[in-house]
């Protein structure tokens, strides 16, 4: 292992240590980066204000109107009750016993109806808050919940979502969003079901324990909408499901789709005109920072992609011996590690391995749909490591620490997903 490679790693495992002891990623990102670079002979000053300065800038500027618009959607959806409303209408249906299933089956809904999964954790987050709330469960439970919901199967494992970590891998390999659906469906069943059976899990013992609700003093819901109608859960309803059919159906732009379901709950929920703009205000300021400590994230990965020590990693990857769907299941899954990004890091691994796993591919009769549906299954297992955007951003939302609630998220959406699409590659490239 060269020094630039070995600052990769060292920089990677200070950035996790100290974000999971719930240091701000504002300032852990920049200098675990200048470490990265020293390591690697770059100057600090030259990194800061070029590497990792055109990677937060550049994810500011393609996601803050979703995140931002996500916010206040959210916020919207909480402040007027919509959010609570709905929950408690699910939980009548499913029951308390089945809050997991009530949080997670909103999650998966969304994302599979191509909804960005940092917009997800933005809706879900105050209808899962008022779900667990009346299960009466640990709130700090909740944030794994989510994850598994919004960061698992529906981003790369059921055939045809449109999350983009199902769509990079078509650019490289000529497929569909449908590919390879047989393994499509067992990757559902080998990474889907132990980690739904694992937060069932989770909720049964803290119900033994005794463990209950504890209400987060940042999380504030209107007192003026404690007598809202019988059918208000509508107002909770219609909004989600307006979000998805602009996206999907009439294929709106992300940002007109989150404007009409914002303007959808204002409109249902106009008697409570006072508190709307408070709310719209409260989401826009709450967005900044949820996409701050995301884009400090994505700045420490381009440092990372810079350092020489990143080629080498790469070359690596490429030289792995036995099957090829084992080698860019090994790849991608750690590229998504170091740079803390599953498109990201699929992205990199695609770029520069691609073109020799598909000639190997055709040399062997490999249809190119499984070399597809590896990249995206494994795109979703490093990647969620401490310092990933999405969990940081998850956790900003949910005021939980990584102490209190990293463990579930990593159990879901890190341990798991990296078992499952290493056994799926495993099995597939022995038997075809």
């Amino acid at each position: 292992m060269n020094v630039s490679m070995m600052g990769i790693f060292i920089g990677l495992v200070l950035l996790m240590f100290l974000a999971y002891k719930g240091h701000s990623i504002v300032w852990v990102a920049p200098v675990c980066a200048a470490l990265v670079a020293v390591l690697s002979g770059m100057s600090i000053l030259d990194t800061y204000v070029g590497n990792y300065m055109e990677g937060l800038a550049g994810y500011v500027k393609t996601w803050f109107p979703a995140f931002f618009l996500g916010a206040v959607y959210g916020k919207v959806m909480d402040i007027t009750g919509s959010a609570r409303s709905l929950a408690e209408k699910l939980v009548s249906i499913i029951g308390a016993q089945r809050a997991v299933a009530a949080v997670v089956l909103p999650c998966l809904l969304m994302t599979y109806g191509g909804i960005s999964l940092f917009v997800v954790v933005f809706v879900i987050y105050p209808m899962g808050y008022a779900i667990y709330r009346a299960a009466n469960l640990p709130r700090t439970l909740l944030p794994g919940a989510i994850a598994y919901g919004a960061f698992g199967i529906t981003m790369t494992a059921v055939p045809g979502t449109p999350q983009i970590q199902n769509l990079i891998p078509m650019n490289f390999y000529g497929t569909t969003p449908m590919a390879a659906p047989t393994m499509s469906i067992a990757a559902i069943i080998i990474v889907g079901v132990p980690g739904y059976l694992y937060l069932e899990w989770r909720a049964r013992k803290s119900r033994e324990k005794g463990l209950v609700f504890v209400e987060d003093p940042k999380h504030i819901e209107s007192a003026q909408n404690q007598n809202l109608p019988s059918w208000h859960w509508l107002a909770g309803l219609l909004p989600i499901v307006t979000v998805i059919v602009t996206l999907n159906v009439f294929e709106w732009h992300i940002v007109m789709a989150l404007l009409s379901g914002i303007i959808v709950c204002c409109l249902i929920n106009f008697a409570q005109f006072k508190i709307l703009l408070p709310a719209i205000s409260a989401g826009a300021n709450g967005s900044l920072t949820a996409i701050m400590n995301t884009s400090c994230a994505v700045g420490f990965g381009s440092v990372v992609k810079a350092v020489p020590g990143f080629t080498a990693l790469t070359g690596i990857m490429l030289n792995m011996p036995g099957s090829i769907l084992f080698s860019q299941a090994v790849a991608v899954n750690v590229l998504a590690g170091a740079t803390g990004s599953a498109s990201g890091g699929m992205s990199i691994a695609l770029s520069a391995l691609a073109p020799q796993y598909l000639e190997k591919a055709m040399a062997i009769g490999l249809n190119p749909e499984y070399l597809h549906r590896i990249a995206s299954l494994s795109s979703g297992g490093l990647d969620t490591l401490p310092h990933n955007g999405a969990v940081l951003t998850l956790l900003a939302v949910s005021n939980c620490t990584h102490k209190e609630s990293y463990l579930d998220i990593c159990v879901t959406t890190c341990i798991i997903p990296v078992i499952g699409s290493l056994l799926l590659a495993l099995i597939w490239g022995l038997i075809i």
